[in-house]
């Protein structure tokens, strides 16, 4: 009986991460649902961005929104900001006073992202409209190849491609970039099946007459495409609308965005619980529970597995060796950590970090999730 709990513990803690990528793979083979884009394809667009405290970059962030290879006259930025105090609202005035395009709007109380979003959407004046962070940097084309997506009717949110800056080398930078390829090509699978599970909140994208106003607690990055999904339409990924930033290279700043991240994602599910009803969402309530609650929640049945394993280990050959395995990966991540040279320079180690990171992160935040706890407002991220 513990043989039997510990293969299927195992498989379950393992499925989202190995299993799912490679059935959703195999199912976009089959089905291939190509989306109709369209590069001459050019509606209004305005962009969106929330700021808290962010004048050290918001003055780059504004103008390279305003640069991009985008019809001048089809193009407009809005700033919300979140109370900020440091001068972020002195400087998009300064802009604003230069090229009318640019707005601030202004909450005086500090209430979070989703709330300035919620502000600033009854305000864009375009069909489609972007999200954007106080600290991303498109290439030129991103918009552009963001908006091309919407020439089919289908689509009704596009996310693109976020490549992390890592000009020092950091532990946390290069275990954060291959995570992220790896998610990039879970999305590309996901494409060709319909619809996308998670998105990039710097580099979104949606149709304005589907956004949703949210409550103050709410993820955005989640519960908006998630709406989408439920009103019909598509959530696609465009790997060529590319947003640089630079990745966190401090393990403890890394560890709480995963946190909060992880905890907003937490009640996300719960409120949209309705999605993941296979009898009413078929094919997609089966990707969210693959790739994002199976996944949060995989930190439960791994450990568990890890205890059993030990238990199991008087029997010798195959629990012999994933002792052996759990042994070996515990020093990677603990080498890794306090920085042992000759082993934190390694791709593995960074890998074995990163997702022990991620798994602790998630088992944290499940804590304070079925507590009730909840977070709003955020600070701004720091490399």
């Amino acid at each position: 009986m513990l043989e039997a709990w510990f293969w299927i513990l195992l498989v379950v803690g393992l499925y989202p991460y190995a299993i799912y990528p490679v059935l959703v793979a195999m199912l976009g083979r089959i089905t291939n649902r190509a989306v109709r884009r369209d590069a001459a394809f050019l509606p209004r667009v305005t962009v969106i961005t929330a700021a808290y405290n962010e004048a050290a970059h918001i003055r780059a962030t504004v103008e390279n929104k305003l640069a991009q290879d985008y019809p001048a006259e089809l193009l407009d930025v809005i700033v919300v900001s979140d109370a900020s105090a440091d001068g972020t609202d002195d400087i998009v005035r300064a802009i604003a006073a230069q090229d009318p395009r640019v707005r601030l709007l202004r909450n005086e109380t500090r209430s979070g992202k989703t709330t300035g979003l919620n502000l600033a959407m009854p305000n864009a004046r375009g069909e489609i409209v972007v999200f954007a962070d106080a600290n991303s940097i498109y290439r030129p084309d991103a918009i552009r190849q963001l908006v091309r997506n919407f020439a089919d009717p289908g689509v009704g949110y596009v996310t693109g491609r976020m490549l992390y800056v890592n000009a020092d080398g950091s532990l946390v930078g290069d275990g954060c970039s291959a995570y992220m390829r790896y998610e990039n090509a879970l999305r590309a699978a996901e494409n060709r099946v319909g619809s996308i599970v998670g998105v990039d909140g710097g580099v979104d994208s949606i149709r304005r007459e589907l956004y949703r106003p949210m409550r103050a607690d709410q993820l955005p990055d989640f519960v908006t495409p998630l709406n989408v999904a439920e009103q019909g339409y598509r959530v696609v990924y465009e790997a060529e609308a590319v947003l640089t930033e630079h990745a966190l290279s401090a393990q403890t700043q890394e560890y709480r965005m995963r946190v909060r991240v992880a905890l907003r994602a937490f009640w996300a599910l719960w409120d949209k619980r309705g999605l993941l009803n296979p009898f009413r969402f078929g094919l997609f309530s089966w990707q969210i529970w693959s790739h994002k609650l199976l996944r949060y929640l995989s930190f439960a049945p791994l450990a568990v597995a890890m205890v059993l394993n030990w238990i199991l280990l008087p029997r010798g050959g195959v629990y012999l060796l994933a002792c052996v395995a759990q042994v070996l990966f515990a020093l990677l991540v603990v080498a890794a950590a306090i920085g042992v040279r000759a082993v934190s320079g390694t791709t593995i180690a960074r890998m074995c970090f990163y997702f022990f990171l991620l798994n602790l992160a998630s088992g944290v935040a499940f804590v304070r999730f079925v507590t009730g706890k909840k977070q709003i407002v955020w600070q701004p991220r720091s490399g």
